[in-house]
């Protein structure tokens, strides 16, 4: 099993920080799947210290499962620390440090993926953030800022030298986004330069493609990201394959049926009324994208606005899919 400081992983299977998307009741949910590893979605280090309480929804809560993650971003090592002193203090157990992330609101911080271009200034923030803090400090990277500048193999071992714990590779670089397939010889290349645990990230969305990752990398186990949206039994799927080869039966369209139910409940509860509409369509249109009717059905669940009618439609619809399979 993976050890992060005192943590004795579950499984080798963990759910990509997502923005918008791995909030506590998709967190919960992917845990109760067998994700050993939930984080919270990315928190910029510079808003928090600003305003230590507006990421409540966003943060940690103590009532979840251990161990507890916050990932922070930001660019300036003494608001790094300062940001992750506070989490660990409201109850983080690991901090995770992003260093990934493309997306230009957080690039034009000078933070995410940007920081692979200031190997010193890694260094500085990593070693800032592990001397500030007496819990795990892991990082999250790509394989370098573009392909004429894939510096990932000198990253990891920045990251180790400084004491980071963990280290989880998208196998892209930040000019790459989410383009082309993942480069699982520049992960295999990092793994073979460190010995801390290293999670081999990108293009993996089927328990074949986990195993086949974990072979190509030599990594300890896998991040899932944008692959358990609307399929959080991946993470139960996967774990069972790497573990005797074997799938799990697939789950019943009834069981489908009461774990969305369930999570737009949660969802609800936990944005409230008016919010939560929206982070509701958007895990719906995930469930259901496969399914017969789909379209037609969220154009018209797309303009429902309380919750009670979401659950009511989405009643409706599972019902019918039921109906056609009996029928079948």
């Amino acid at each position: 099993m993976i050890q992060i400081g005192p943590h004795q992983l579950s499984s080798r299977v963990v759910l990509a920080p997502m923005a918008g998307i791995s909030d506590r009741p998709f967190r919960r949910l992917c845990r109760h799947f067998g994700a050993a590893v939930t984080a919270t979605e990315m928190l910029s280090a510079h808003v928090q210290m600003l305003n230590p309480s507006g990421s409540a929804l966003r943060g940690i809560h103590r009532d979840e499962s251990s161990p507890r993650v916050v990932q922070i971003a930001g660019a300036d090592p003494v608001t790094m620390a300062a940001a992750a002193r506070l989490n660990v203090e409201q109850g983080a157990e690991i901090i995770d440090i992003n260093m990934g992330c493309p997306a230009k609101k957080v690039l034009k911080q000078a933070a995410g993926s940007a920081l692979l271009k200031d190997e010193p200034l890694v260094q500085a923030i990593l070693a800032s953030v592990v001397g500030a803090v007496s819990v795990p400090v892991t990082l999250k990277i790509r394989t370098g800022w573009s392909p004429d500048q894939r510096n990932g193999v000198n990253i990891a071992r920045i990251a180790e030298d400084c004491g980071i714990m963990a280290l989880a590779v998208h196998g892209r670089t930040r000019a790459c986004m989410f383009n082309g397939h993942a480069e699982y010889d520049t992960i295999a290349a990092i793994k073979a330069a460190i010995t801390i645990p290293v999670f081999a990230n990108g293009d993996i969305s089927s328990a074949e493609k986990a195993k086949y990752v974990l072979d190509q990398t030599g990594a300890d186990g896998v991040m899932i990201g944008r692959a358990a949206r609307g399929r959080p039994w991946l993470f139960r799927d996967i774990e069972q394959f790497l573990r005797n080869g074997t799938m799990p039966q697939p789950l019943p369209l009834a069981l489908i049926h009461q774990l969305v139910v369930k999570h737009v409940e949660d969802l609800h509860q936990f944005y409230g009324p008016h919010t939560g509409l929206g982070f509701v369509r958007k895990h719906v249109a995930w469930y259901l994208e496969h399914y017969q009717g789909a379209r037609e059905f969220r154009s018209s669940f797309n303009t429902l606005d309380h919750a009670n009618a979401q659950i009511d439609s989405l009643h409706g619809f599972f019902q019918r899919l039921q109906q056609t399979e009996i029928a079948a």
